[in-house]
């Protein structure tokens, strides 16, 4: 079976050298930092560039998250770029948080009778009232584990995962449990 997908969205972190005054950067970077203390409360303000994938989210501690890119290195050069803007460095170097990944399989599926196929192997969440699709929680290993929303349409959507590498095998897992 196949096991392609497509990164959707990467989260990543860092951490300036300094804490940074958010009014100051709007004032010197107009056009790249969106920042109102009164919508954000005076802790956060928003780094985007037009060359920009995503965009980078800069906190006064120093503090960066980087959300809204499709790959790992995309995400990463984005906090990168966002110091050197800044004209400072990074005291934490750039950490993948989570990925989130779809997938779309080759036909619809019945979400009822998939679960009582897999519910020995992972845990199920499936309550069509409150949410369409089955939520899976497989553990790939003691440090891994991954979440895939289950669709009857076929659609899957896996997140919590930090490696691209990690997504393919619990794909591969979920589509191997289900078959």
């Amino acid at each position: 079976m196949n096991t392609q997908f497509t990164i959707v969205n990467v989260v990543a972190t860092a951490a300036l050298n300094q804490p940074m005054d958010l009014e100051l950067l709007r004032e010197r970077f107009p056009k790249n930092i969106l920042y109102d203390r009164d919508i954000y409360g005076g802790r956060v303000a928003y780094f985007k560039t037009k060359n920009m994938e995503g965009k980078v989210s800069i906190f006064w501690s120093g503090k960066l998250i980087s959300v809204g890119t499709k790959s790992v290195e995309k995400a990463k050069q984005e906090l990168q770029l966002t110091a050197k803007t800044l004209k400072t460095s990074l005291k934490i170097k750039p950490k993948i948080q989570n990925i989130v990944a779809t997938t779309t399989l080759q036909c619809p599926i019945e979400i009822g009778n998939i679960i009582k196929k897999i519910q020995k192997h992972c845990s199920i969440i499936y309550e069509p009232e409150q949410f369409p699709g089955a939520i899976i929680t497989l553990t790939l290993s003691r440090k891994s584990k991954a979440t895939i929303l289950l669709f009857s349409s076929g659609k899957v959507v896996c997140v919590g995962l930090k490696d691209p590498k990690n997504i393919a095998v619990a794909i591969h897992y979920l589509l191997k449990i289900i078959s």
